[in-house]
Order: C-alpha cells, then structure tokens, then sequence
C-alpha cells in the first residue's frame, strides 16, 4: 500500500471512529428508498450469504437479514462497527462482524451469493481495487449492489461537489463518476444489471454537522456553498433562507452488476 492509501485510510478511521454514533442515527444513511428496493433488486433466498462492505450504521445488514441465511458485515473502522453491533444486536442473529479494508477482503474466493455497499465507496482510495475484490468473493452468477453518492460527468460540478465534500470531511476522496464505475465494473469482469440514478436531498445542518469539528470549519463550508455560481446553485438545488443553508442535493448512483457464471 503506498503513503496516500495509507493516510487515506488512516483519516477514515479517524473520522468514523469518533463519529460512529453518529452514522447509526443519521437519517441520510438510515432512511430512504433505496433501502427498501435492495432485497427486491438482490432477489435472495433464505440460504444466501451476503457481504455487506464499509456497513457504517449497519443499514444494508439490518434490512437484508430477514432475507437471508448469513450475513458479513465489514468496516475498516472498529469503532463503527461496534456501533453497527450494539444497534442490531436486539433485531438480528444472523450478522457476523468483519475488521476489513475494502480493497483487500479476508475471504476467499467465489464464497458470497451477494455484495453490497452502500453510501461509502467515496471514502475508498483505489475504488478499481475494491470492484475487483468484490468481483473475487462473488460466486459464479453472484450479484454486486453499490449505492454511491457520484461526480457528474461535468468537470465544473464534478469539482464543486468534490470541494464540498473535502471541505465538510477531510476524509473524502472522491465521488466518482458513472463512467470512471462502469470502467472498472468492465475491467473486474462485472455486467451491469440494472442502475438509476436519482437525485439526494440534503438537510444542510444535520449533514455539515455530522463530519465538522470546529465553527471554522463549517464557515468554510457555508462559503463554498454560498459562492457558489448560479449555474451550481441551480444544478445542486442550493436553498438558502437569510443566508443560511437549508438543504442541497447531490447525485446517487444505485447500481445492479453480475458475475459471469
């Protein structure tokens, strides 16, 4: 692992180590829609065994586990998977707790019917090197299921989203674009199923103050938004009340892949 995959890593487990809580309670990661269309896209049965990658609050486990035989739910933060434990342990029997880099899964191959992650891969450094693993552990026929916040194609939003969210957590990496996924979605061996993307509506409070440690920091955010040109305020619904942000919306991706059988 090269110097900036390790400093990558390292603020990630900085970060969600002291904000672990934060992530089981916060309504972006345990609400919305797409939580309830992952069983209907996974189409699982009750012998399946299911890798759930960088689980944070534990969501994609909880709502699966009725579903399923076994789950495995990683994170490369300990903390936020003790967090993940004490939310789910009085709902589900069936979820096993993995310390686990992403980009290097300690499991062999061919071992799981599904993989999910879900609202994390933008924290990952070498995303290439985590479709690939994911692909790995897959069975033959196996399905991929990744929901990410995304860049749009447009370098100018690309750049101000990707600003925003360094600004607001500093260990962000990337939003990746569709185009760069779908590369390495080609590359690990992965056909695409089904995808939509939809548009994420952001309480601009709750969101700025989940990740920020100090007033200044939040100014800094407040001016990248409130700067903002009038084409990107309209592109990311930028709404302000007396100069205070109420809320924005950024790209998601939800994406269906397969292995070949």
């Amino acid at each position: 692992m090269n110097d900036q995959s390790e400093s990558a890593k390292q603020k990630v487990k900085q970060q969600f180590g002291k904000t672990a809580e934060k992530y089981v309670t916060s309504s972006t990661h345990s609400t919305g829609t797409d939580l309830a269309l992952i069983p209907e896209w996974l189409q699982l049965h009750t012998h399946s065994v299911v890798l759930d990658v960088a689980t944070g609050g534990g969501h994609v486990s909880k709502t699966l586990a009725p579903h399923v035989a076994h789950i495995f739910s990683t994170d490369l933060t300990v903390e936020m998977l003790e967090a993940a434990k004490r939310h789910l342990d009085q709902s589900a029997d069936n979820i096993f707790y993995v310390a686990a880099d992403a980009e290097s899964l300690p499991f062999l191959s061919n071992t799981f019917d599904s993989v999910t992650c879900r609202i994390a891969a933008h924290h990952f450094p070498n995303p290439e090197k985590f479709v690939t693993e994911a692909a790995r552990v897959l069975k033959p026929g196996g399905h991929f299921l990744l929901i990410d916040n995304i860049a749009p194609e447009d370098e100018v939003y690309d750049n101000f989203v990707n600003r925003l969210e360094k600004l607001r957590d500093d260990s962000h990496v990337r939003s990746y674009s569709i185009s760069e996924w779908k590369e390495w979605f080609d590359a690990a061996g992965l056909d695409l199923v089904k995808d939509e993307i939809r548009k994420k509506t952001l309480g601009y409070p709750e969101w700025v103050s989940r990740t920020t440690s100090s007033q200044e920091q939040i100014k800094q955010v407040d001016a990248h938004l409130l700067s903002a040109a009038k084409a990107v305020i309209d592109y990311f619904s930028i709404t302000t009340k007396n100069d205070a942000i109420l809320s924005f919306t950024i790209d998601e991706w939800m994406v269906l892949a397969k292995k070949a059988e």
